[in-house]
């Protein structure tokens, strides 16, 4: 029998993977996608956000665990669990050389990520050079690696796991890691979660999914179904305006639209719905997919002109582009008279200071609704830019409710050696909003916390604990 059963092929699973491994259990990791799609949404990320005291190479200055705290407390509206996420905000300054040891390489923030300089540790070569690092790293490790092997059942006595089942195929194990992530890609259970609103519109139907075509949430709703404690809202997620061009799946980081904050946004009756310049574009740009799926016909376009350029990451494909307003909106297909006075009103309420995009500035508008609390400035220089946007999906943040030492629990208990780790536990710390990099410490705390107290397990069980092959 093999010691710890890992289920997921991400970040969070292959940080419990390792961990476990390291502690001298025998480790089988199931990975549902085949190994060309393996890693899960972790290969789309790019960034950890990290607490610390002071300068460490990559990362400038110093993110105390308080303002760490503070940032993730008003992007959640306080809607986490304090401990578990304080734990989450310790553990990330931390973790870096482990993940170091592993084969994971950082580097210095590209121009168009300075925001975050001194709050995240940016991955050379992004998450997929992650994901194959801890890939290397574990096989290298002995452990055993399953790949198009989608867990759909859970055999357990009382809370307790027994075996896990693939189809025909059964693995039993002295212990459990559930780090299959979430239901993002099951269209179903995403239009369950959004129901239709008050236009008729079921808004599922217009999401995009940012991250992997895997994640179904069928071990999820098995779990939940099976007597699991759940957390979370399950029409909250990850949820980013992106290029309404992008691909259905798999579109990741580059079909990000970043311009929002530097002009306005609107609906498809061209009127404005929210204050683009409300704080700085990685502390809000996951609010917008949502904000955009509350608009008829879950779509935005975000406008800008010539002044614009330069000061954002561009987009993958060109916006459409023209020399006046009203040709923008017909290139657009949005009423041109309501454009042109939408715009024209942004344009009269602008008081411009002293515009600085890395500060918050004191260009803002005044008498507007919704404001522009800064960066404002008129949009009168041609040409002109506008971007479709749809709502995408990166992840959903319901999951299991779990404690400190990421225990599944069933009525309030928690199991003795059935733990979850990464998206299937991120409601714990995320109830809504997010932040640049958080998910990343989320999964790399529990991953790691999972893979070690399953270790834990197995040695009470069997007084045996191996060294790594």
């Amino acid at each position: 029998m093999i010691d710890v059963l890992v289920i997921g092929g991400g970040n969070a699973a292959l940080c419990a993977a390792l961990m476990a491994r390291e502690a001298g259990a025998s480790v089988l990791l199931l990975e549902s996608a085949p190994r060309e799609w393996r890693g899960g949404n972790s290969q789309h990320t790019r960034n950890l956000r990290c607490m610390h005291d002071g300068p460490q190479d990559v990362l400038v200055d110093a993110y105390p665990e308080e303002e760490y705290w503070q940032d993730l407390l008003k992007v959640t509206g306080g809607v986490t669990d304090e401990h578990l996420a304080r734990l989450v905000i310790r553990a990330s300054s931390k973790c870096r050389p482990w993940m170091q040891k592993h084969g994971v390489r950082f580097q210095p923030p590209l121009s168009g990520a300075l925001h975050v300089a001194r709050t995240n540790a940016f991955f050379m070569g992004g998450g997929k050079a992650l994901v194959n690092a801890y890939y290397r790293s574990a096989e290298a490790r002995g452990v055993q690696i399953r790949y198009d092997t989608p867990v759909d059942a859970i055999e357990l006595d009382s809370g307790r796991f027994v075996a896990a089942r693939s189809g025909a195929q059964r693995f039993e194990a002295r212990a459990c890691v559930l780090a299959a992530g979430g239901f993002e890609s099951n269209r179903q259970w995403l239009r369950e979660a959004w129901g239709q609103n008050e236009r008729g519109e079921w808004p599922a139907d217009n999401f995009l999914i940012r991250g992997t075509r895997f994640n179904e949430g069928v071990l999820l709703r098995f779990m939940i179904d099976a007597g699991a404690d759940a957390i979370g809202d399950p029409s909250q997620s990850h949820c980013v305006a992106i290029d309404a061009r992008a691909p259905l799946y798999d579109g990741g980081i580059c079909t990000r639209i970043d311009c929002v904050s530097l002009g306005v946004v609107l609906n498809r009756d061209a009127k404005r719905f929210y204050d683009e310049g409300e704080d700085f574009w990685p502390k809000r740009y996951a609010i917008w997919g949502r904000l955009v799926a509350q608009q008829p016909g879950q779509i935005g376009y975000s406008i800008i002109d010539a002044n614009a350029i330069g000061r954002f990451m561009p987009p993958v494909f060109p916006g459409e582009i023209a020399d006046t307003l009203p040709e923008l909106a017909r290139k657009l297909k949005l009423p041109e008279s309501t454009f042109v006075e939408t715009i024209s009103a942004y344009n009269a309420a602008c008081r411009v200071g002293t515009f600085d995009h890395t500060a918050l500035d004191d260009c803002r508008t005044e008498n507007l609704l919704p404001p522009k609390t800064h960066w404002a400035r008129p949009i009168d220089t041609p040409p002109f830019y506008g971007y479709a946007l749809r709502p995408g999906i990166t992840f959903t943040y319901l999951g299991l409710r779990v404690n400190d030492k990421a225990q599944v629990h069933f009525g309030g208990r928690p199991s003795e050696n059935l733990f979850v780790a990464g998206e299937m536990m991120a409601g714990n710390v995320l109830g809504k909003g997010y932040t640049a990099g958080v998910g990343m410490s989320i999964g790399t705390a529990f991953g790691r916390i999972a893979g070690a107290e399953a270790a834990r397990v197995v040695t009470q069980q069997t007084g045996v604990c191996r060294a790594e092959a």
